[in-house]
């Protein structure tokens, strides 16, 4: 399969509106299992008010936040597929261009010295494309994430000693969230990142916050420790917007790799509410959105 780089472009422009404007079923889903566990009236009444703040942005076909966010694609090919590097990440970027200008989205991406704004979502290194492999037949998949900025606030990385152990790494994440309050709009997914190089760690902290919720770590022991994190944040008391109850999270989720003898990092990452991602998937039988 040859990739018709027209074609990938107007995905990528599709994609940055879809995310923007429909939140993904997961996460819908979740706030009817926070809702339905919450025993605080403030908090339920404050969870009510976001459902349907969702319900009328759908309705309305309005965006579901005014921060239209850093654009992040992710991208996985796989086998018997034709293209040109450097023409995919071109066709991403005019995508992410063509979108902003076309419906009139508010261009979130400054320079980070004359904080000049160029009115297109796009700048130095941005949108971030992130290219990976796997082994399905001629095909391509495209992830838009729009990472805005008060959950991207919410990001941290601290590089531990192994003789602090996997409980500093837990009591780092449990600091965070409480330092950091309703300031990342709860109910949040709290990403963690656990090993590799301080890049890395950070980078796995970001996949961990955009997974669907219900996903699991691959790793045994990584998927213990994002169900202890899980249970732990909905203890604080923290809730929806910070104003009290146990819906400070939807789930904490953590990716690992594997690091040096003598580096133990930790990263986390955190998701707002508005937890918005778009998939298409191209095969030489047509593009899927979901």
């Amino acid at each position: 399969m040859r990739l018709d780089m027209n074609e990938v472009e107007a995905v990528c422009s599709d994609l940055y509106v879809r995310a923007l404007k429909i939140l993904p079923p997961d996460i819908k889903a979740g706030f009817k299992e926070l809702v339905g566990a919450e025993t605080g009236e403030t908090a339920k009444a404050v969870l009510g008010t976001m459902v349907e703040n969702i319900a009328v942005a759908e309705r309305t076909n309005n965006i579901l936040c005014q921060d239209t966010g850093i654009p992040i694609y992710n991208v996985t090919i796989g086998r018997g597929v034709d293209f040109d590097g450097a023409e995919l990440k071109a066709a991403i970027r005019r995508g992410c261009e063509r979108s902003t200008k076309e419906n009139s989205l508010r261009s979130s991406v400054v320079h980070p010295i004359t904080r000049k704004n160029d009115q297109t979502s796009c700048g130095v290194r941005v949108p971030i494309i992130h290219v990976d492999f796997d082994e399905r037949q001629e095909t391509v998949a495209i992830e838009m994430i729009p990472k805005g900025s008060g959950s991207e606030n919410g990001s941290f990385l601290q590089m531990l000693l192994p003789s602090d152990g996997i409980n500093a790494a837990k009591r780092f994440v449990i600091d965070r969230v409480i330092e950091l309050g309703g300031r990342v709009c709860p109910p949040t997914i709290v990403g963690v990142g656990l090993g590799g190089t301080s890049d890395l760690c950070m980078h796995l902290a970001k996949m961990a916050a955009t997974r669907p919720l219900r996903s699991v770590c691959s790793d045994p022991e990584g998927a213990r420790i994002e169900a202890e994190l899980s249970r732990a944040v909905n203890e604080l008391g923290i809730g929806p917007q910070g104003l009290g109850g146990r819906s400070t999270s939807f789930a904490v989720h953590v990716e690992i790799a594997a690091t040096h003898i003598t580096q133990n990092p930790v990263a986390v990452n955190i998701q707002c509410h508005s937890a918005r991602r778009a998939t298409a998937t191209i095969t030489p039988g047509g593009i899927a959105f979901s």
